[in-house]
């Protein structure tokens, strides 16, 4: 399902920004719908793509707690910008999708149709931290026995661009989560967007033989030594500038030790149990049914939808729902994201995109939250005895 890397690829190589065109060409010849960022609504949405023109170039955003802006850049960037409101997961797990549907036929009989899915995605744009959120979905949704039959028809197939921040947000701590600026694996192409002094350039580099082949296509240059070295930089140097930060370790056993911790009565009364973290995190994959029906009863259909472990009836069991405070709730997602998901599928469930702070309409920040409960942690421990 993810691309598979081959050696042999080409080296590096050098595209301008028109050659964007021949990109959208050369995709939509090989019968890929192209998925990508565009600017529209206050914010940088995805959305299927029909030509280059459509990307946000020009577009940034400013990030913090609870905010989000679109500002105009000083360049005509096209990927100026950090996470917006979207992830992969709505093009992949959208938020609501038919299952199946079912017909009463004139005999009596009952003829049902499941809605299985078939695209063959382009997806545009993937920052790191989010190829890492789809690695993550992959895992979940299709490793283990009861593979998610939509997930995979919109997963399988997909070419995927990958594109390298240099310029992260103020909500982004990837960096710390082993997520990026950087991408290093998962991708057919990836490409490193360069503006100066009037140059609007990428370098690209191709991870698998279908990107390689895409590659081809596009005019371009071999890629020198200084520009190779100059886009590296950049990249690093993206490295040294996040907003946040997570700690590296023992972020399970923090958690699992923080059960009673009295934080928990502070988060929840800042915390409007409103669902936004969820919605908008790349990995949160919950979801319920439900099922409609016509008024004669002749035509139903079954819909699964996004569930949010913040909904009071999200933890519902015969006689009343296990989680009816906004503590709790708020103690089961950040439990489950940094420190249970080790357990039940080899890896934190967080990649450090940073939407979920700043999507939080009280600006409640994940990263906080984290350094307040090991402070109160540290605090609570014995001091060492000297020697």
């Amino acid at each position: 399902m993810p691309p598979e890397t081959h050696e042999g690829l080409p080296p590096p190589t050098i595209v301008s920004a028109p050659a964007l065109t021949e990109l959208f060409d050369a995709l939509h010849a090989r019968g890929y719908t192209i998925v990508g960022p565009t600017a529209r609504d206050g914010a940088i949405m995805l959305a299927e793509l029909s030509s280059a023109a459509e990307l946000p170039y020009g577009w940034g955003v400013e990030t913090e707690a609870g905010r989000y802006r679109l500002r105009a850049r000083g360049d005509p960037a096209a990927f100026g910008h950090s996470a917006g409101p979207q992830s992969w997961k709505d093009v992949l797990h959208p938020p609501r999708a038919k299952l199946w549907e079912a017909d009463r036929t004139p005999d009596g009989g009952v003829v049902v149709t499941e809605a299985v899915e078939r695209h063959r995605y382009a997806l545009l744009g993937v920052r790191p931290c989010d190829i890492a959120a789809i690695r993550i979905l992959d895992r979940v949704l299709t490793g283990g026995r009861h593979v998610d039959s939509r997930y995979a028809g919109r997963r399988d197939g997909n070419f995927v661009i990958a594109v390298e921040c240099t310029e992260p947000g103020a909500t982004c701590f990837c960096t710390s989560m082993g997520t990026g600026p950087h991408a290093d694996a998962g991708f057919d192409l990836a490409m490193t967007e360069l503006v100066d002094g009037g140059d609007h350039r990428f370098l690209v580099r191709a991870g698998t033989l279908a990107g390689a082949e895409v590659l081809s296509a596009l005019p371009g240059r071999p890629a020198d030594d200084a520009t190779v070295s100059y886009a590296a930089g950049a990249v690093a140097q993206a490295a040294t500038m996040m907003g946040r930060s997570m700690p590296g370790e023992g972020l399970p056993d923090l958690l699992a030790a923080s059960r009673e911790s009295p934080h928990w009565d502070d988060v929840a009364s800042r915390c409007l149990t409103c669902g936004n973290c969820t919605m908008v995190c790349p990995t949160c994959f919950c979801s319920t049914t439900e099922d409609v029906t016509d008024l004669t009863g002749d035509h139903s259909e079954r819909w699964r939808r996004s569930d949010s472990c913040f909904d009071l009836d999200f933890s519902y069991l015969h006689g009343g729902s296990v989680r009816t405070s906004g503590q709790s709730r708020y103690r089961q997602w950040i439990t489950h994201k940094l420190g249970t998901w080790h357990e039940q599928f080899g890896s934190s469930g967080c990649v450090g995109c940073g939407r979920c702070i700043a999507w939080c309409p009280t600006g409640i920040d994940i990263t906080q939250e984290v350094a307040a409960l090991s402070a109160l942690q540290v605090a609570a421990s014995p001091p060492e005895e000297a020697p």
